[in-house]
């Protein structure tokens, strides 16, 4: 997800300092949780980022979500959901009778259908519009609506469980533009009940809440420029709960014995690659120069000297546990070579050093750090000159998202279980990462892929899409991150927080 992330601060225009809405208050018995991550928007159909999922998984309802560990999504604000009988083009979903928003007004189909058709209106730059590609209309008739798609695409009740399905109030939300100011009209578990850009959410359970899951304790939320403001949060006991991220030294000197803390330490399907613009006016539109680059890159030393062995490197688009995983770039590019590059950039013909700009998030985990070992890398021989440059968060998303870096370094946040997230949101044609990559081939499996309700077919398809990827380098894999989450002594459910599924289950925690 996207979120991308990012690795991922609230930073939401036009909104001041600190606000209570005037229907709740702050709660003596609020959990505080830290983190990095970044929201980028208020609006669903604005933000396709892990920071703003997080949220919007706590204070919106999706038709469908997932329950901790599940890989096939269940019913939340819908009842039942189903594709018709020997179709994948046709899926109809029953909405529960009893949801009602802040502003009193109950949720019909309509207000499904209008979600998702100013989504795809809309069309954000940096939200989710993508995800619905196949999705070519929505019909409303009381509680049931029904969706038509354009292909078979039996993902598509993943991306219905998304951030990307958050149900809006029609009456609430402009049809054609995203929603301004600080109000949030959802029916989610939660609600928003105040704010501080860039350093705080407050969150209050929802009494009028149904659906598949329960309402937890108050939580605020804090967020941090940087992974040690987080940690001097953390050691100076500001917060309850840590996630995403503290420093790399500091997740690897975590005990899961010490008995003054609770750490979770799991599997994650997040992922972190470098971007390529394939353009025609960026230095990285030949082909031989990003496979020289991929020649290039130590994942090994990466993940071991930035990040203190707390990721893994990664060699493919679909990571590790996820169907289709595969080797492709260590299969192509077994070993780190300058000699290689050297001689591939020669027979090509292109003129050494290749000068190209790179761009980083700030506060994104141990970015700048990474950049600079990075840069040293590709720097190696004297093929390359690199101009880095980090960027506040939404001003960096907004320059790859309109072509203006060349090489970009972005986490990504699974937005579903399904090896399907790692593909048409990263390398497909008219892609979220916006590298300017297109192939048909590529296109040609995505599409195949969406074909099989068995997810496990789809192995063939993945693994001859991520053999282009590795040929056509509009991507560099660089690393898989393992999940830490820790809470005090006093504060139960952190490892429920976040398991792979894109859902951030702040209802789960609770003092103890």
């Amino acid at each position: 997800m996207r979120i991308l992330v990012a690795l991922l601060v609230l930073a939401v225009a036009g909104v001041g300092g600190w606000q209570l809405l005037p229907s709740q208050e702050n709660s003596a018995a609020a959990i505080t949780v830290g983190t990095t991550d970044t929201v980028t928007s208020l609006d669903p159909a604005g933000a396709y980022d892990a920071g703003s999922w997080a949220l919007f998984s706590n204070v919106f309802q999706s038709l469908l979500t997932y329950e901790p560990g599940g890989v096939s999504p269940v019913p939340d604000a819908a009842t039942k959901c189903s594709f018709a009988k020997g179709s994948l083009v046709t899926y109809t979903c029953a909405l529960r009778d009893d949801l009602t928003f802040p502003g009193g007004g109950r949720m019909t189909a309509e207000d499904v259908k209008f979600s998702f058709d100013r989504v795809k209106k809309i069309k954000a730059n940096v939200g989710p519009a993508s995800l619905f590609s196949t999705l070519k209309s929505v019909d409303a008739k009381g509680l049931t609506v029904t969706f038509h798609l354009s292909a078979p695409d039996a993902t598509f009740p993943f991306k219905v469980a998304t951030g990307a399905g958050s149900i809006v109030d029609h009456t609430r939300y402009p049809a054609d533009a995203l929603r301004t100011g600080n109000d949030v009209d959802g029916t989610g578990p939660y609600e928003l009940t105040g704010y501080t850009k860039g350093k705080k959410v407050l969150l209050s359970p929802n009494s009028r809440y149904k659906g598949a899951v329960s309402t937890g304790s108050p939580i605020e939320l804090r967020y941090y420029a940087d992974p040690d403001a987080l940690e001097k949060a953390w050691k100076g006991k500001k917060i309850e709960a840590a996630t995403r991220q503290l420093p790399p030294a500091t997740l690897a000197a975590l005990s899961t014995s010490d008995p003054g803390q609770r750490v979770t330490v799991g599997d994650s399907a997040e992922t972190r690659n470098l971007y390529l613009n394939t353009r025609s006016d960026s230095p990285l539109h030949d082909t031989d120069v990003r496979k020289a680059m991929a020649w290039l890159i130590d994942r090994e030393q990466l993940a071991s000297t930035v990040y203190d062995g707390t990721v893994e490197p990664l060699y493919a688009l679909v990571p590790t546990g996820i169907t289709g995983h595969t080797t492709s770039f260590f299969d192509s590019y077994p070993d780190q070579s300058v000699k290689k590059a050297r001689k591939l950039l020669a027979e090509a013909g292109v003129s050494t050093p290749v000068t190209f700009t790179y761009g980083y998030g700030l506060g994104s985990g141990a970015a700048a750090d990474e950049a600079k070992e990075i840069k040293r890398q590709l720097e190696a021989g004297g093929l390359f000159k690199v101009n880095v440059k980090g960027y506040e968060w939404t001003d960096f998303q907004k320059r790859w998202a309109t072509g203006k870096l060349d090489a970009y370094a972005v986490g990504w946040v699974a937005d579903y279980p399904d090896p399907d997230t790692f593909a048409a949101p990263l390398v497909g044609t008219g892609s979220t990462m916006n590298t300017g990559f297109s192939d048909k081939a590529v296109d040609k499996y995505i599409a195949q892929s969406q074909r099989f309700a068995d997810r496990s077919r789809v192995d063939d398809a993945f693994r001859d899409l991520q053999r282009i990827i590795a040929d056509e380098v509009p991507v560099i894999p660089l690393w898989q991150r393992k999940e830490y989450i820790v809470t005090s002594a006093d504060v139960g459910g952190g490892q429920y927080l976040a398991d792979g599924n894109g859902v951030f289950r702040l209802w789960k925690l609770d003092w103890i």
